[in-house]
């Protein structure tokens, strides 16, 4: 039962997380993109936002619309989180503030939090859930 509430809670993170990189977080986010990542996807900062936040909304909606793929899709929310982890780096070097983020402090907290992310997208989609017991 603790995997099931921390598997929905993930999904309601993703969700949320999702929706602010589309609507009220959106402008605050884009000056945290680093530039490297618009050199290498050749795009703006606006469309790292937007995808980011249709990933986030796709795999949060994944984890409750597919119970028999929680485990993979798990993986794949694991995934992510390690995969923005270099924009969370890049945003605490250089100090750039975003939503929730203004200060030095909460910006190293956040890369702290990063790793239990993805222990809790492993650990909450992992054993039982999606199995029907």
């Amino acid at each position: 039962m603790t995997r099931i509430i921390a598997c929905w809670a993930l999904a309601a993170l993703l969700v949320t997380a999702g929706a602010s990189h589309l609507t009220w977080g959106r402008r605050g986010y884009r000056i945290v993109v680093p530039d490297w990542a618009t050199r290498l996807f050749h795009t703006d900062e606006d469309t790292i936002v937007v995808a980011s936040g249709v990933v986030e909304l796709m795999l949060g909606g994944a984890l409750v619309a597919l119970p028999a793929e929680r485990r993979r899709v798990g993986r794949a929310v694991a995934a992510f989180f390690v995969a923005v982890f270099p924009g969370n780096v890049h945003q605490w070097r250089t100090r750039r503030p975003a939503p929730m983020l203004r200060t030095d402090r909460a910006r190293f907290v956040r890369l702290l939090l990063q790793p239990l992310l993805v222990v809790w997208a492993l650990w909450g989609t992992s054993g039982t859930v999606g199995r029907g017991r």
